[in-house]
């Protein structure tokens, strides 16, 4: 039976809702409530700009991508098809964003072993953006910095092996020997050599950079939320536990990093000297605005402009997107 988008939606839901009750209850729902009773809702629209210049910022580079890959559909498609993924943000580890492929190849007919590598860019860049502000946060206060060491030398390795051609080339040669790899060969260097481009010295610079600048935006937000419950958390610090929590989200795998990423903005927050009721207040606020906010966005998306991507919402299969 084919899994539907609406059921793994409402299974995220209900996640979230454990997430939100588990977190409630630690918090005590009377404190919590007053907690946010005392929060400005003034702030809303400048937190909900800040996600917007992040996604502006992802935007931008996944068109970048599209262009050097010469597979750039026109830009009004281009940006509702990335608004459209949006709706796989409750998928594990954003890999439910492969259904930007799966729309690019019903817009303009691009394989999906050719335009796949660009999530995988996408996922990589972010990854050392976030990794960046996760450094700079360590140093300055001292706090995880072999585990942060650890994360940067990591990504930096898959980033050097994929942009070294003639070794990556022997390695898939090392896997064509295989039976049941050489029946994936073909896809598999075509989606390499669509990597390789991306992970060029200038692409890669340049889009590293944009990914800096673009989760700086979500970490700016998070830092608002704290400033307005008049949290003893600065700017760089509010930026390290965020950072760091989006990436403890992504690397758990599961359905947009629901339970560890808020469990690592509570607990660090908490760490950081925020009492615990505005901690789990902080964290429901930040992810109300961030991830709730963006899933919005590609329903909202994904709903009215079905006809330009030639697909019905109803018939989105997931796992048929995730299996390429």
């Amino acid at each position: 039976m084919k899994t539907r988008l609406k059921r793994r939606l409402l299974l995220s839901l209900a996640f979230g809702a454990a997430v939100f009750i588990a977190l409630t209850v630690i918090a005590d729902a009377e404190k919590l409530a007053a907690a946010f009773a005392r929060f400005p809702w003034g702030y809303l629209p400048l937190l909900l700009a800040c996600a917007s210049a992040n996604y502006t910022l992802r935007f931008w580079k996944w068109d970048y991508y599209t262009r050097v890959l010469a597979i750039r559909p026109p830009a009004r498609k281009n940006l509702i098809i990335f608004l459209a993924s949006f709706i796989m943000a409750v998928t594990p580890g954003k890999l439910g964003e492969v259904l930007k492929s799966y729309l690019l190849k019903e817009v303009n007919g691009t394989p999906i072993s050719k335009s796949a590598p660009v999530i995988l860019a996408e996922r990589l860049t972010d990854f050392i953006g976030l990794t960046v502000i996760v450094v700079i946060g360590a140093f300055v206060f001292e706090q995880a910095r072999t585990v942060v060491v650890g994360f940067a030398a990591f990504f930096l390795a898959i980033t050097i092996l994929l942009s070294m051609r003639n070794v990556s080339l022997r390695i898939l040669a090392v896997f064509d020997r295989s039976r049941f790899f050489r029946r994936f060969s073909r896809n598999i260097r075509t989606a390499y050599d669509s990597i390789y481009l991306l992970v060029r010295p200038r692409p890669f610079a340049w889009s590293s950079a944009i990914s800096i600048g673009s989760w700086f935006f979500e970490c700016l937000a998070y830092w608002l939320v704290l400033r307005a419950f008049h949290a003893p958390v600065p700017i760089l610090k509010a930026s390290f536990i965020y950072a760091f929590s989006t990436i403890v989200g992504a690397v758990s795998m599961l359905p947009g990093g629901l339970g560890t990423t808020e469990g690592s903005l509570t607990g660090l927050a908490t760490l950081a000297g925020t009492p615990i009721d505005i901690a789990v207040a902080s964290t429901f606020i930040i992810r109300a605005c961030t991830l709730w906010y963006a899933v919005l966005i590609g329903v909202a998306i994904t709903f009215f402009f079905q006809h330009r991507l030639h697909v019905r919402i109803d018939d989105i299969d997931i796992d048929a997107v995730n299996a390429g």
